[in-house]
């Protein structure tokens, strides 16, 4: 029989993990909206996303540790891939004369990731590696007091 205790704590870690995944989908549909308006990709918005998510993360799910370090740095980059599969989705929309969503369900999860990768360039991946680095260190370390 499970004590209590460790329900309670199975219970919060599946929340904090819902939590920064929904941070992390939120970021990337906000970035996505950003470089859609802009009429470009924009990888340089990694790292000020990542500091966000590291900071929401740190301040709202989970204390400072190592907890919130690895969910922080895990919604950065789902935020960042998250962004690249619907800038891929977009495009499909775009030439296949459809909705966003129809594009989306049509191509499904697979397509969408490999067009993706496609398109990623070492300055995009350098950028994320960057953010998730960043997002990470912001949520590990203690908020200093004032």
């Amino acid at each position: 029989m499970s004590s209590p205790m460790s329900v309670r704590s199975a219970l919060l870690f599946v929340f904090a993990l819902f939590s920064a995944a929904m941070l992390g989908l939120a970021a990337g549909a906000v970035w996505m909206v950003v470089s859609l308006y802009l009429r470009h990709p924009l990888p340089w918005l990694a790292p000020p996303i990542g500091a966000l998510l590291g900071l929401a993360i740190r301040g709202s799910v989970r204390r400072p540790g190592t907890g919130a370090m690895l969910l922080a740095a895990g919604a950065t980059a789902l935020a960042g891939i998250y962004v690249n599969m619907l800038i891929a989705g977009v495009q499909i929309a775009g030439n296949m004369g459809v909705g966003l969503i129809d594009a989306l369900r049509t191509a499904g999860p697979g397509m969408l990731w490999q067009l993706a990768r496609l398109a990623l360039t070492p300055a995009d991946v350098g950028w994320t590696v960057l953010a998730v680095l960043l997002a990470g260190w912001l949520a590990q370390r203690a908020q200093s007091r004032r």
